[in-house]
């Protein structure tokens, strides 16, 4: 969303009202008195609209009459999906200097004496407490606390708070619940602060697997401790952030559930926006996050393999064009590695077993299964994934092995089945790189950490002159940093944040990284509301 600043107009009145009634609901302006003093020679109102719908989204005023040396804040009013954006201060730094040119040296305004925000906002503006109106809103019994600006200064800090705001990088606090770990990760734009990890691996490896209600339950034990250790790690607050951002999807519903009620809970006690966000769009944003390489340049192609999700992607913007090319239509590259290495009595997680037991295997001595790659398949799963048919195929080695009395060849069965696994998963990847003309590959999600994965994919990679990037290994798992990132962009984008009612969807399409905003407006006194 792109917000523009203009005078307010006659039209523009019915929304102005709207938004002070959602905002002040007890004791609202009415359409004549609005449009009164929209009209007056001696005031200037102005809007902050929606350039794309019209939509008005806040709006403010000030009277000054020419030449009496004074001014009055009448009314500030800002919707939610404003909120943090500096808009507030932006009209004021507007009107201040209207009203300085008609001679103003001091300018009064009138908050509630519970407008704490508001109350902090003129107050570092230069704004300074000089009386009070006794119970002034008299239908909510608060009083009005008068507050005195000088001018030029008040003036001039607005304009210097607008100059900073727009230069200084958002601050984020991403919350990752899709599967079995609790991620919570803060950055400043593209700068990792903190990415604190509770892990409830343990917990599923009896069952050799990730039990979703385990998981569920992890999460509500370790969502706030791991909170506060992102906040303790960055050397932040709460209060000092610009936003939230969490996983809204795809992943296990009654985790998702756990991270989004958090998030929600958060956005309702302080009222800081909140962003839905795409998990596997956060893989992807997970590699702007390093420091060891240049920038990601985009378009890209993700290749995203993890215990839940094999998937390919066209990236040509992170914020709102994210492409599905293909998914693994069985099961996911990392589900694979956790059954083969059950059949081959490995520990659970069996991505990291199934790497170790074939570092001293024959990748060439069983030919298995590549799923999906005869021509006939290609035609209609060009960039689609199966690796059911390739368990199945290494179970039935396996059994024919064992019924036969013939010790069963672990290592060599692990790095068969690795390499069948890499070779379909680099070639499909590097394919579309070439055929859709894209110049970079971005490999990201647990699987990334596979030994062979990676070593094939850099052949490859460097044979078809595509760039390879690769995150580093903690940025590949689940993380709530990466799911910050994808917030910070949406913020810096000027994106609106996702309603309060949005729900967690564990079949989330990558179509789009964010939800929709909520409707409601803020207003403090002067009349109005800030956000």
């Amino acid at each position: 969303m792109r917000a523009v600043l203009r005078d307010a107009s006659h039209d523009d009145i019915p929304a102005m009202v709207r938004l002070d009634e959602a905002a002040f609901p007890l004791d609202p302006w009415s359409p004549s008195m609005l449009a009164g003093e929209v009209k007056s020679q001696h005031t200037r109102y102005v809007v902050v609209e929606d350039a794309a719908t019209g939509e008005i989204l806040a709006a403010a005023g000030v009277m000054a009459l020419q030449g009496g040396g004074e001014a009055d804040v009448q009314t500030i009013a800002v919707d939610e999906r404003l909120r943090r954006g500096g808009w507030a201060t932006r009209m004021l730094a507007e009107l201040f200097a209207w009203a300085e040119g008609r001679g103003a040296k001091q300018v009064f305004l009138e908050v509630r004496e519970n407008g704490e925000a508001a109350r902090a906002l003129y107050s570092g503006l230069g704004f300074e407490e000089i009386g009070r109106r006794p119970k002034y809103y008299p239908r909510e019994g608060v009083d009005a606390i008068v507050m005195r600006g000088q001018l030029p200064a008040v003036r001039v800090s607005a304009e210097t708070r607008v100059a900073a705001g727009s230069r200084r990088e958002p601050l984020v606090l991403g919350i990752e619940s899709s599967c079995d770990e609790t991620g919570v990760g803060i950055v400043r734009g593209r700068e990792l602060l903190a990415n604190e990890v509770a892990s409830s691996m343990d917990e599923h490896a009896i069952f050799g697997g990730v039990v979703p209600e385990i998981a569920a339950r992890a999460h509500a034990d370790a969502i706030v401790p791991t909170i506060a250790a992102a906040l303790e790690t960055a050397g932040v607050t709460l209060d000092e952030l610009d936003a939230i951002a969490v996983t809204q999807g795809p992943g296990l519903a009654g985790a998702l559930m756990v991270g989004t009620a958090a998030a929600k809970a958060l956005h309702v006690a302080t009222g800081i926006p909140l962003y839905a966000v795409n998990h596997l769009v956060g893989h992807v944003a997970a590699d702007v996050l390093r420091d060891d390489v240049g920038q990601l340049e985009l378009p890209a192609v993700a290749l995203l393999v993890s215990g839940g999700h094999t998937s390919l992607l066209h990236v040509r913007d992170l914020v709102d064009d994210v492409e599905l090319l293909g998914e693994t239509i069985d099961d996911a590259a990392g589900e694979a590695f956790d059954k083969v290495a059950r059949l081959l009595r490995l520990p659970y997680p069996g991505g990291p077993e199934i790497d170790k037991a074939a570092a001293g295997g024959d990748p060439r001595a069983i030919r298995f299964p590549r799923g999906l790659t005869k021509p006939k398949d290609l035609e209609k799963h060009r960039y689609d994934f199966s690796f059911s048919g390739l368990k199945t195929a290494v179970a039935r080695w396996v059994e024919a092995r064992e019924d036969a009395g013939e010790p069963v060849p672990v290592a060599d069965v692990a790095a068969s089945f690795r390499e069948a696994v890499a070779d379909v998963l680099t070639a499909k990847a590097v394919a579309a790189c070439t055929e859709l003309g894209v110049p970079r590959l971005v490999l990201g999600g647990g699987v990334a950490a596979n030994a062979r994965v990676r070593e094939l994919a850099e052949e490859r990679c460097a044979e078809a002159g595509i760039e390879l990037r690769i995150p580093p290994l903690r940025l590949c798992t689940d993380n709530g940093a990466m799911i910050a990132a994808v917030g910070a962009m949406l913020f810096a984008a000027g994106n609106a944040p996702a309603p309060l009612d949005f729900a967690a969807d564990s079949t989330l399409p990558v179509a789009t990284p964010l939800g929709v905003q909520v409707g409601s407006a803020m207003r403090d006194s002067a009349g109005g509301g800030i956000a």
